[in-house]
C-alpha cells in the first residue's frame, strides 16, 4: 500500500527510533512533522528528510505540556492540511530500586512516557474522526509486559501505555482509525545501552521503523494491533 503524500507527526523525532521512523517515512515520500525538545537536533533530521525528497516541519516541543501539543497540531494542519499518522515515540527512563527512585524522576517518566501520548492522541482524534481514517502507533517496550529489578517506574509507564493503547484501539476502530503498539526489546540507541553485548546482534532503530511501516502498509480493512519485537539471537 502506497504511503506517498500521507502526513505523519512523530514525537521524539530528533534521534534514535524517532529519527529512523522519520527517514523511513521520507523514503516513502510522506510529509513529516518532527517534534522534540532540541531544535538543533531536529534541524539535522529535517535536512536528511529534505535530501530524500520529502518535506519536514520541525516543531520544538515538550509534548508532555498541553499548550505545546496544541501548537504542534495546529502547525501541522497549517502547513500540511491534514494528519494521517501519529507516532507517539517520545520517552525516557530512570532505572533504580523503588526506595532510591526520586518522586521527580517517577513523575517525569509518567509525564513523557504516558501523559504526552494521551495529550497528542486526544488532540489528533477529532481530525482523524472527521476524515474517517488515520493511524496511531505507540512505541512502547517489552518492559510493558515483563518485570526486572530497577525497572519499577519505567515498566509501570509502559504497562500503562499498553493498556491505554488497547482501550483506544477499541474506541477508534469505529471511525476506521487504526491503533497499534510496537513493543521492542533493547535497541541500540543512546537511551538503551547494550551492556557489552554485540550491537550487531540486538535490535537497531531501523528494525522498529520497519515494523511501523509494516503496520501502515496493511490494507485499510486490516489492523495489526500489536508487535513484540525481539532480537533473534542476542549475544
Amino acid at each position: 500500500m502506497s504511503l506517498q503524500g500521507q502526513v505523519a507527526i512523530i514525537t521524539g523525532a530528533s534521534k534514535g527510533i524517532g529519527k529512523a521512523i522519520a527517514l523511513s517515512f521520507a523514503k516513502e515520500k510522506m510529509k513529516v512533522a518532527l517534534a522534540a525538545r532540541t531544535k538543533s537536533d531536529l534541524d539535522k533530521v529535517a535536512e536528511e528528510v529534505n535530501k530524500l525528497g520529502s518535506e519536514a516541519l520541525i516543531v520544538p516541543a515538550d509534548v508532555s505540556r498541553g499548550q505545546a501539543v496544541d501548537h504542534l497540531i495546529s502547525q501541522t494542519l497549517e502547513n500540511f492540511g491534514k494528519i494521517d499518522v501519529l507516532i507517539n515515540n517520545a520517552g525516557m527512563g530512570v532505572f533504580a530500586p523503588v526506595d532510591e527512585l526520586s518522586t521527580q524522576d517517577f513523575d517525569r517518566m509518567f509525564a513523557i512516557n504516558m501523559r504526552s501520548v494521551f495529550l497528542c492522541t486526544r488532540a489528533v482524534l477529532p481530525h482523524m474522526k472527521n476524515q474517517k481514517s488515520g493511524a496511531i502507533i505507540n512505541i512502547s517496550s517489552l518492559a510493558g509486559k515483563n518485570f526486572f529489578k530497577g525497572g519499577s517506574g519505567y515498566a509501570a509507564t509502559k504497562w500503562a501505555l499498553n493498556g491505554f493503547t488497547k482501550c483506544l484501539m477499541l474506541e477508534a476502530r469505529e471511525y476506521d482509525i487504526r491503533v497499534s503498539v510496537v513493543c521492542p526489546g533493547s535497541v541500540v540507541t543512546d537511551f538503551s545501552p547494550h551492556s557489552g553485548k554485540d550491537p550487531s546482534k540486538i535490535l537497531q532503530p531501523q528494525d522498529v521503523a520497519d515494523s511501523v511501516l509494516a503496520i501502515l502498509r496493511l490494507p485499510p480493512n486490516a489492523l495489526m494491533s500489536e508487535i513484540d519485537l525481539r532480537p533473534t539471537n542476542p549475544k
